[in-house]
Formats: C-alpha cells, structure tokens, sequence
C-alpha cells in the first residue's frame, strides 16, 4: 500500500520496515498494521486536533502537569507553540499510561514509544494469529460474561492504584484475545488524584463495564462496584488485592436545597453586577 505520509520518516529511520495495511480510523487515531523486523505491531497515528471528533476537553487534560512554565503557559494562551505542545502532552499521556499500567499487571498492548505523533505498539492477536476483536463484537456465555467482568474489576483496582482512571472505558475500548480482555487507547487518562473529574470519570468508567457484561450475566447489574472501589480508594483502604463484593450501601442524606438555591441566587447576583459594570463601561 501507499506509505502514509506520517509514517514515511519512521521508514526512513529504520523504525518501521513496511506498512501492511489500514486496520481502523477511528475518532483521535488512525491505526495501521506494520512489519518491523520479523514482527507485526500497531502504528497509532494521531490525528490532528482539527481532524479529530474526540476533542481534548479540559475535564481530561486537568492535573496534567507541563515539562516547564513557559510551555504550560503556551498551552494555556492556546498559541501555535502551546497547540503543539498540546498535542504532544495528549500523546505522550498515553505512552505514560500505557508502561504505568503495563509495571501495574493491567493487560496492555506493549509500547514501543511515540514518535512525532505515531505510536508503536504490540499488536493484539487472537489465538489463530488474527487482530484480536473488540469486546463489542464477541458474543459472551454468562459464564465468560462473569469471569471478563471480574476481570475488568481488578484491573479498574490496579489503575486506580496506579494513580490512573481511563476515562473513557467501554466495549470499543477493549480487545478480546485468547487469555481476555486488553485495555486500549488511553490518550484521555487521567491521573486520579489531581483531576477534580477523576471520580466521575471513573464511575462512569465502571458502570460502562458492568452495563455490557451485564447483558450476558444479568445478576452483574445488581452490583455496585464504581462506588465501592471508590469509596475503598478515598477511605486509603485500596490495594491491587483488596476483596470486592459488588455492594454498596448509600447514605440517605437529604439535600440541603436553601443552601443550593442560595448559592444559585448569589452567582445570579454576582454575573448581573458585572453585567451592569460593563454596560457602565460601554456608556
């Protein structure tokens, strides 16, 4: 095939020996099987953020902290210095994410490193030597439903431990080889403790998870692992191997709903002041 443009240099560097084929183009990436040496891997090529339908949405990029002050400063004045250094802090975060879970036993595809933009990596394979199949396109028995859900549980344990929630954690986002399910694209990880969205993000992560298991094993809807592992986690009682049971008992707390109103009342208060002030300033 016509060698993509993207991986021309990684050619040329001797990175890649020959380019197979397309395997999927997706919403930030896409993804191409490529010989280098004896093996075939991944080559993740990134999309540019105008070409891509995943944007990079502040809730993701918050806690994530800059090589230096001058190009966290470019990022955040959104010039044509911080858009690259943009691209390249959303890229790297999953060459990070990737050794990080890889060192924590959550099964990954094997990085190879990030190159201007193109990821190299393991090429997931099912037992016949074929690209594995997402979790979606595999028809589960209750029983395997069960054991791939448990398995998904210890992993979102062992990222957590790890410091990192996917943030985007579905059916699409997981292959299915031989011995389970791997975990895939990670560019939107977040770091647990420094995102003020990482407890969403990772309940919603969870939930994700149980929902499609559930559809094979119905009891596993009954559960309640996102806010259990959660609360394990802020209480400091979380480790790779702490027992699970699914159960969670909510606290009956009511609403304090003069406070939530007030708090509404004065932020209106507050953005009709400054409306005023400008109109004052127009004047």
């Amino acid at each position: 095939m016509k060698i993509p443009k993207r991986l021309a240099p990684l050619i040329e560097d001797g990175l890649i020996d020959a380019v197979q084929r397309q395997l999927l183009s997706g919403k930030e990436a896409t993804v191409y099987v490529v010989r280098c040496g004896n093996e075939l891997r991944c080559a993740k090529v990134y999309k540019d953020v105008a070409q891509r339908s995943f944007k990079q949405a502040v809730e993701y990029r918050e806690g994530r902290k800059g090589r230096n002050s001058r190009r966290s400063r470019a990022m955040e004045k959104g010039s044509r210095f911080g858009r690259k250094e943009l691209e390249s802090s959303w890229h790297n975060a999953e060459v990070d994410a990737l050794y990080r879970l890889a060192a924590a036993d959550v099964r990954v595809p094997k990085p190879y490193g990030c190159f201007d933009g193109v990821l190299l990596m393991e090429l997931v394979t099912d037992d016949d030597g074929d690209v594995a199949p997402r979790l979606n396109d595999v028809a589960l028995s209750a029983e395997v439903a069960r054991e791939g859900h448990a398995l998904m549980m210890g992993y979102a344990v062992r990222m957590l431990c790890a410091g990192l929630v996917h943030g985007d954690l579905s059916e699409f986002n997981v292959l299915m080889d031989g011995d389970g399910p791997v975990i895939i694209d990670l560019p939107q990880a977040v770091d647990a403790a420094a995102n003020n969205h990482a407890e969403s993000l990772f309940k919603r992560d969870v939930n994700n998870m149980t929902r499609y298991y559930g559809q094979f094993a119905p009891e596993l809807l009954s559960t309640d692992y996102a806010n259990e592992i959660w609360d394990l986690y802020e209480a400091g009682e979380l480790s790779p191997d702490t027992p699970l049971t699914g159960q969670f008992e909510h606290t009956a707390e009511s609403a304090d709903v003069d406070a939530v109103m007030a708090e509404i009342n004065a932020a209106f208060d507050e953005e009709q002041e400054r409306l005023q002030r400008i109109r004052g300033d127009d004047d």
